[in-house]
């Protein structure tokens, strides 16, 4: 087992040994500012832009006859925001942004609207249960599939005769709609287990959004909304699971909630990350969830100089050119495995990188 050094808090750890998360928030809350943990209200700047351009374009879309390339184009400048809309919705329902808890709703609801995607379903599904219990087998709702799910499930054992580049294709195409597809399973799973007054504002949180891009549907004509609402809403998705993709699915499964060992950050242009608001951030944010990610940069840093050993960061080209190689089910906590070719290959911290 690798020893590393003991850090500046006097903490000898090592690698292979989980620490509970509440450990490096008390580690580094000594180093960091109290301001960075209150609200961040100007983030909502973000929205006017977002909801600007969606409407221009779909203005444009529906008012003129425009060349198809072009209706193409404008489509991708729609998906580009709906995806923004979409991180900035993810933080503001962490109460990162406001704390009113009615307008912590309205405003995710907002942005949530392309994915029709209720808030509160949102809190419970992966504000508590998912950063509760982070790639925890059985308790986290969003971990992969295992060698013991492949063995029950006719759907992965059809994957897995696909030959390797097959199914990173397959993969990738999936991103195009998993979120989508992953909201509403989620919506019906949820609502099942909750008391009828949580189920109908689950369902009437989802619907709301539905219903007004029906009414758009009836008023630009299905043609427009092809490129008004389809079509972005396949390229936010994509966008989305891009990111959400490379969050845990190349980490360990960890019983104990340990950020540096089952979250990955990944890095992008600048530009990139200021448009998409450090969304990719994500081991700092599971470190502090309600923090705005507009300080995630700073957080990565001292991580980085703490627990340099523990800390797993690399570019999001690489990550998901990692998620492309490798197989997609976990033979146990640290291997992943490809089941008809005995193919096994280690996680994050255990020979992947």
């Amino acid at each position: 087992m690798k020893r590393y050094t003991e850090s500046k808090e006097g903490i000898m750890s090592f690698a292979g040994k989980l620490l509970d998360r509440n450990h490096y928030v008390r580690v580094l809350k000594r180093h960091l500012p109290q301001e960075i943990f209150r609200p961040a209200p100007t983030r909502l700047v973000w929205m006017a832009p977002h909801v600007l351009v969606v409407t221009i374009s779909a203005f444009a879309i529906s008012a003129w006859s425009l060349p198809i390339w072009l209706n193409l184009l404008l489509a991708l400048v729609i998906g580009c925001s709906f995806s923004a809309l979409g991180f900035l919705g993810h933080e503001i329902l962490h109460g990162a942004v406001v704390r009113k808890p009615w307008l912590r709703d309205l405003l995710g609801a907002i942005c949530m609207s392309p994915f029709c995607l209720s808030p509160r379903l949102w809190r419970k599904w992966h504000n508590a249960e998912h950063h509760g219990h982070t790639q925890d087998p059985g308790r986290d709702p969003d971990m992969a599939a295992t060698l013991e799910d492949y063995r029950k499930k006719r759907p992965l054992q059809l994957l897995f005769r696909f030959p390797p580049w097959m199914q990173g294709i397959m993969l990738f195409a999936s991103f195009t709609f998993w979120f989508s597809r992953q909201s509403l399973a989620k919506l019906l799973e949820y609502s099942a287990r909750e008391r009828p007054r949580e189920r109908v504002i689950m369902y009437g949180q989802a619907l709301i959004p539905f219903l007004f891009w029906i009414v758009l549907a009836t008023v630009v004509g299905l043609g427009n909304l092809l490129f008004i609402f389809l079509i972005p809403l396949l390229i936010a998705n994509f966008l989305v699971m891009s990111y959400i993709s490379t969050n845990h699915l190349l980490s360990p499964l960890t019983a104990v909630n340990d950020p540096l060992a089952n979250s990955l950050t990944v890095l992008v242009p600048r530009a990139v990350a200021i448009l998409h608001l450090n969304f990719g951030f994500h081991t700092e944010h599971h470190i502090f969830p309600s923090m705005s990610a507009r300080y995630a940069p700073l957080v990565m840093k001292l991580c980085r100089r703490l627990w340099p050993d523990r800390y797993h960061g690399m570019s999001l080209r690489r990550a998901l050119v990692l998620l492309f190689r490798t197989p997609r089910l976990y033979k146990d906590e640290t291997t992943l495995v490809d089941p008809r070719r005995n193919r096994m290959v280690g996680v994050l911290g255990y020979g992947l990188g």
